[in-house]
């Protein structure tokens, strides 16, 4: 992948960058597969019936037990996050209204940043043009597909750089490292700095 670049200013701005075939390929990959991992928690939400009279789309109450839609749907707030408040105050039923209310809301921003990236990119690689807002839509989607795969890996802070070749997750850690620039510099391009 080239280096992003801007181009023009104002509302003519474009980010613009090239991707090979196989980096196409994976990006697309990548970003279907989470698009159905979306897809298929909000279909499984609950039926409600002030929900269905309202057309106001409710969630589910009880985070993903997937490790997966864990980092990508987080409980609003854990006790271990605020020590000076009472566990009580931010557990079970707190936490199940929140995302009853949020989680629709927050899937669809997810999936519209991951369609985005499906409209925009080239199929068999070529050229990228961005609008700001397409670029800002990027940046959430490719971190979105950065945290599903680190989820996945166990990616922590001790996880090394590279794994042995003959590690099975090696080419998958190496992939979630790709993104990570890709990601980098697409902020770096994004906001302008040299």
């Amino acid at each position: 992948m080239q280096n992003w670049k801007r181009r023009g200013r104002g509302d003519s701005l474009r980010i613009t960058s090239r991707l090979d075939a196989h980096e196409s390929e994976l990006i697309a990959s990548l970003v279907s597969s989470m698009t159905e991992l979306l897809d298929e928690r909000a279909s499984t939400a609950p039926d409600d019936e002030l929900a269905a009279m309202t057309g106001i789309a409710v969630g589910h109450s009880s985070a993903p037990q997937d490790a997966t839609l864990g980092r990508l749907l987080p409980d609003f707030h854990r006790p271990d996050q605020d020590r000076h408040l009472a566990a009580d105050a931010v557990t079970g039923d707190l936490n199940g209204a929140l995302r009853s209310v949020h989680e629709p809301h927050i899937i669809e921003a997810k999936s519209r940043a991951l369609r985005t990236v499906l409209d925009t990119l080239p199929q068999g690689g070529g050229d990228v043009t961005l609008s700001r807002a397409q670029a800002e839509e990027w940046m959430a989607a490719i971190n979105d597909v950065r945290l599903a795969l680190g989820a996945m890996l166990g990616v922590t802070e001790t996880t090394p750089d590279h794994l042995p070749p003959d590690d099975p997750q090696a080419a998958h850690l190496d992939v979630y490292h790709w993104l990570t620039v890709v990601q980098e510099l697409l902020v770096v391009a994004v906001m302008g700095a040299r």
